[in-house]
C-alpha cells in the first residue's frame, strides 16, 4: 500500500511538471498581405526574433492564405520580420508573449509601386567560399558547348586523369551528387553521363572536401554536388536552349527545363538530348627489353543521348512535406575502333604489326526513383526526414573484332582472327534512409540517422571466335559474374554555434557485407567488416572580415563492383583489363584549413594520407608481349595541396578569377615484389577574365597550366589550354546568345610515363578538345519567388561505384 501511494504521488508530480512545462509555451499567429492589393501573400519568409539579443528563434513561410503560426513560443519579448523577393522588408512592433497571441496583419510594399526603374549592377561571384564548401556559380561562366564534365574540370582544385576520372585537390575517390542526391555512378558510367549532360543546364557546383557525419563515409576525396537549373519562382516558368558545335566532327544539342509551382505543389520536368560525334586517340609507346612496341588506338563514337528527370514536392501543411523524383538517361553509342600496333627491334627495324578493327554497338542507361518525406515537428527546428530509393543501371555491348597480323614486309601472316562479344551488365540498388534533427537550444543541435542499402551486380560476357565449324564459344574470354552487397550505417553529430565560433563533431559507423562469384575463374568473394569514421570541423570568425576553418574526416573508398571481377577483358591483342577479387577498401585521413579575408580565399591547405589506395598495376609478359592491367592496393599515398585565389573586380567592367596552387604528391608501395617510390612538387595556375561591354555584350578569356606531377604510379607531363568566348543578351535579358572556342592551340591532352620493374611506357590520350560552339538560351515565365527543397537521396555512395 505504501509503495502504491508513493508511486501515485510520483506520477501526479510528474504530470504536474509536464503540465507546468507545457504551460510555459504559447502559440503565435499572424497574416501577411500586399499593401496595395490587400491580397494575402504566400511563401513569405517569416522569422521570429527574440529580444534583446536579436536571435532568430524560428522561421517558416506563409501559406496560401498568407497565414503563419509558431506553435511553441516561450514567454518573452519578440518581433516578426518578413522578407519576400520584389517587396521591401517589413517587421512588426516589439510585442510580449504571455499567452496565445494573434498579431495584427502585416502589409508588405511591392517595390514596383514606388520604384520607376531598378538597375541591377551587382552580380553573383563565380567562386563563393563558404565555411564548409566552395561554390562555383556556373551561371556566371561562359560554358557554351561544354558538357558537364568539361565545366566540372574548370572548377578550382579539379583535374581529370587519363580515363576522365575526377581528382579533387590531388585526391581520387570522389562522390558526385546531382541536386543533393547521390548519382550512384563512377568511372565510365559517370563519365558517360556527365558528357551527355550539357553544361548550359548547370546552376552551381559545390565542392565539399570534408562533409559531416550525415554524409556517407565513402569518398576519400570528398563530395561534389552538381545543382541543375530549377527556377524557384511561383507559377509556370522555365528555360530552353539549343546549340551546336564543330571540332573535327559535328555535334548538336538542346533541352528544356519546365517548372510549375503553386502554394501546395512544386513540380519540375527536365529534358535534354543531343547527338555528339567525337573522337579519342590513345598512343602507347612500350619498351620491352630491347624492342619497341607502339600502339595507336582511335575511337570514333557517335552518341545519341537523352537525359530526363521529373519531381514534385507536396506541401501538405507547414509541418509535413512529401516529395518524389524520377530520373534517368539513355545513351546508345555506335563506335568504330581501329588499332595499329607496329613493333621494332633494337636497331629500329620494323619486325611486324597487328591491326585491329572493332565496330561496337553499345547502349548504356539508368533510371532512378526516390520518394521522401519531411516532418517539421515544431518551430524550434526538430525535424524528421525519410528517403527510399530504387536505382537500376544497364549496359549492353555488341562488339566485333578482326585482328590481322603482318610480317616485317607488311605481308599478311595467315588469315585474320575474328571474335565477337555480346555481353551485358546490370546493377540494382535499393536504399532506405532516416534522419532526425533535435536542437537542444538555439546554439546546440543534435543530428542522428540510419541508412541501409542493398546492391545486386551482375555481368555476363559471351565471347565467340570464328572457326571452320562456325562461331565457337571462347571459354578463355567468357564469364558470368555476380556480386551482392549490404551496407548498414548509423551516425551521430553535434553542432555548437555562437556568433564567432561554430564547432561540429560527429561519427559514423558502417557495416559491410558482401559476397560474389566468377564462373570464368571459379572465384568466390566475401566481405564482412565494421568501421567507425569520425569527423570534426571548427569555424572561427575573428572579425567581420577574417574567417578561419579547420576540418578533419576519416573516409573509405570501397572497390567498384566491376573491379572485383577476376575475369580479363581484352581490348586489343596486346592489352587486357582484369579485376582483382582480393582488392580491399582504402582509408584516408583528410585535414583542411581555410582562411578567407573579406570573402576572398587567401589560403587553402589540404593534407591527406591514404592507406591501401587503389591503382592500376600493369603486368607485362615479355615473351607474349601482352600487358594486363589490374587494380591493386598500394601501401600509402600522401597529398598536400595549397592554393590561393578568388574572383575580384579590377575595374567595374573587368572581373578576374585566378587560382594559383602548389601540390606535393607521394606514392610508396611494393609493386610486384619490388619497392616503388615516386614523389614530386608541382604547381598549377588558372585564370578566367570577364569583360562587360556596353549594350549587353561580354567577352571571356580563360587559360590554365598544370606542371609535371605524380599521380599514383603515373608521372604526368605538363598540360595547358587557352579558351575565348563572347555573349550577348537581348529580348529584355531573357535571351542569351553565346559563342565559345575551346583549346585554341589544341594543347590539352593527357601525357604520362610509367616506369617500374619491366614496365617502360609513354602514354598519351587526346580528345576533341579544340572546338567552336554556339548556343542560344531563352528563359520565360513568372518571377515570383517560391521556396524549393534541396534533398539528398539514400543511394549516394552505391551509385558512385557502379561504373569504376
Amino acid at each position: 500500500m505504501k509503495t502504491y501511494l508513493l508511486r501515485s504521488i510520483f506520477i501526479l508530480a510528474l504530470l504536474s511538471c509536464c503540465k507546468w512545462a507545457n504551460a510555459q509555451t504559447f502559440k503565435l499567429n499572424g497574416k501577411i498581405i500586399d499593401q496595395h492589393t490587400k491580397q494575402p501573400l504566400d511563401y513569405v519568409s517569416i522569422a521570429l526574433i527574440q529580444l534583446p539579443d536579436s536571435s532568430t528563434t524560428a522561421t517558416q513561410v506563409s501559406n496560401e492564405q498568407g497565414n503563419y503560426e509558431f506553435k511553441v513560443v516561450k514567454a518573452g519579448k519578440y518581433l516578426i520580420k518578413a522578407l519576400m523577393v520584389g517587396y521591401d522588408k517589413a517587421s512588426t512592433a516589439v510585442f510580449e508573449v504571455k499567452a496565445d497571441l494573434s498579431l495584427p496583419v502585416l502589409a508588405l510594399v511591392n517595390r514596383t509601386q514606388h520604384l520607376k526603374e531598378v538597375n541591377i549592377i551587382s552580380k553573383m561571384p563565380v567562386i563563393d567560399q563558404k565555411a564548409d564548401r566552395t561554390i562555383v556559380n556556373v551561371e556566371q561562366m561562359n560554358t557554351t558547348g561544354d558538357n558537364a564534365l568539361e565545366v566540372l574540370s574548370q572548377a578550382p582544385g579539379i583535374t581529370l586523369d587519363k580515363d576522365d576520372n575526377i581528382i579533387l585537390k590531388g585526391k581520387k575517390g570522389i562522390n558526385v551528387m546531382i541536386d543533393g542526391k547521390m548519382s550512384y555512378m563512377s568511372g565510365a558510367e559517370l563519365t558517360t553521363y556527365l558528357k551527355s549532360l550539357p553544361g548550359s543546364v548547370l546552376s552551381k557546383i559545390e565542392l565539399i572536401s570534408n562533409p559531416p557525419a550525415s554524409f556517407d563515409a565513402a569518398g576519400t576525396g570528398g563530395f561534389i554536388n552538381i545543382k541543375l537549373k530549377r527556377n524557384k519562382m511561383q507559377g509556370m516558368n522555365g528555360n530552353a536552349n539549343i546549340g551546336g558545335g564543330y571540332g573535327k566532327y559535328e555535334k548538336v544539342y538542346g533541352g528544356t527545363n519546365l517548372n510549375y509551382n503553386t502554394g501546395k505543389v512544386s513540380t519540375y520536368v527536365r529534358l535534354n538530348a543531343g547527338r555528339y560525334n567525337s573522337f579519342n586517340r590513345l598512343t602507347l609507346e612500350r619498351t620491352i627489353g630491347n624492342e619497341q612496341y607502339n600502339q595507336s588506338n582511335y575511337w570514333h563514337p557517335i552518341t545519341h543521348s537523352l537525359n530526363y528527370s521529373t519531381g514534385a514536392d507536396y506541401f501538405i501543411n507547414n509541418e509535413n512535406t512529401l516529395g518524389f523524383m524520377f530520373k534517368g538517361f539513355n545513351s546508345p553509342m555506335e563506335t568504330d575502333v581501329t588499332s595499329t600496333s607496329p613493333n621494332y627491334n633494337a636497331q629500329g627495324i620494323k619486325m611486324g604489326s597487328v591491326n585491329m578493327h572493332n565496330p561496337q554497338d553499345n547502349h548504356s542507361g539508368n533510371h532512378a526513383f526516390n520518394i521522401n518525406y519531411r516532418y517539421r515537428i515544431d518551430s524550434t527546428g526538430k525535424e524528421l526526414g525519410f528517403d527510399a530509393d530504387y536505382v537500376f543501371y544497364k549496359t549492353n555491348k555488341d562488339e566485333d573484332f578482326t585482328n590481322t597480323y603482318y610480317d616485317a614486309q607488311d605481308q599478311l601472316k595467315n588469315g585474320p582472327i575474328y571474335l565477337r562479344n555480346k555481353g551485358y551488365s546490370n546493377i540494382t540498388i535499393y536504399a532506405l534512409k532516416l534522419d532526425y534533427t533535435y536542437p537542444f537550444n538555439k546554439n546546440l543541435k543534435l543530428e542522428t540517422g540510419w541508412k541501409s542499402s542493398w546492391i545486386q551486380a551482375k555481368s555476363d560476357v559471351q565471347f565467340d571466335s570464328l572457326k571452320t565449324a562456325g562461331w565457337i564459344n571462347d571459354p578463355r574470354r567468357t564469364n558470368l559474374f555476380n556480386y551482392n552487397e549490404n551496407i548498414n550505417a548509423a551516425y551521430l553529430s553535434l553542432n555548437q554555434s555562437t556568433k564567432q565560433l561554430d564547432i561540429k563533431v560527429g561519427a559514423r559507423i558502417e557495416q559491410t557485407l558482401g559476397d560474389g562469384h566468377s564462373s570464368g575463374t571459379n572465384t568466390i568473394i566475401e566481405r564482412k567488416y565494421w568501421k567507425i569514421f569520425p569527423n570534426a570541423s571548427i569555424l572561427y570568425k575573428a572579425t567581420a572580415n577574417h574567417q578561419f576553418t579547420l576540418s578533419y574526416r576519416k573516409s573509405i573508398n570501397r572497390p567498384s563492383y566491376s573491379s572485383l571481377n577476376p575475369f580479363a577483358f581484352y581490348t586489343d591483342p596486346y592489352t587486357a583489363l582484369q579485376g582483382n577479387p582480393m582488392l580491399q577498401a582504402s582509408y584516408a585521413n583528410n585535414f583542411e584549413f581555410n582562411y578567407t579575408l573579406k570573402n576572398f580565399r587567401l589560403l587553402t591547405v589540404s593534407y591527406a594520407t591514404t592507406n591501401g589506395a587503389v591503382a592500376e598495376v600493369i603486368y607485362q609478359n615479355n615473351v607474349s608481349k601482352e600487358s594486363i592491367s589490374r587494380p591493386e592496393n598500394l601501401n600509402k599515398e600522401t597529398n598536400l595541396y595549397m592554393a590561393t585565389g578568388s574572383p575580384f573586380d579590377i575595374k567595374k567592367w573587368w572581373n578576374i578569377n585566378t587560382e594559383i596552387a602548389v601540390s606535393y604528391n607521394k606514392t610508396s608501395s611494393p609493386i610486384q615484389g619490388t619497392g616503388f617510390n615516386a614523389s614530386q612538387w608541382s604547381w598549377s595556375a588558372s585564370t578566367t577574365n570577364t569583360f562587360t561591354l556596353p549594350k549587353d555584350y561580354s567577352l571571356n578569356f580563360s587559360a590554365y597550366y598544370y606542371s609535371p606531377s605524380v599521380n599514383g604510379l603515373f608521372r604526368n607531363l605538363e598540360n595547358y589550354a587557352i579558351n575565348v568566348g563572347a555573349k550577348k543578351t537581348f529580348w529584355h535579358k531573357n535571351a542569351t546568345l553565346a559563342l565559345r572556342v575551346n583549346d585554341i592551340f589544341a594543347t590539352s591532352m593527357f601525357r604520362a610515363t610509367l616506369r617500374y620493374n619491366n614496365i617502360n611506357t609513354y602514354w598519351q590520350n587526346e580528345w576533341e578538345n579544340r572546338k567552336v560552339n554556339l548556343n542560344l538560351t531563352y528563359k520565360f515565365g513568372n518571377m515570383k519567388l517560391k521556396t524549393a527543397r534541396n534533398r539528398r537521396t539514400s543511394t549516394g555512395e552505391e551509385e558512385r561505384r557502379v561504373g569504376q
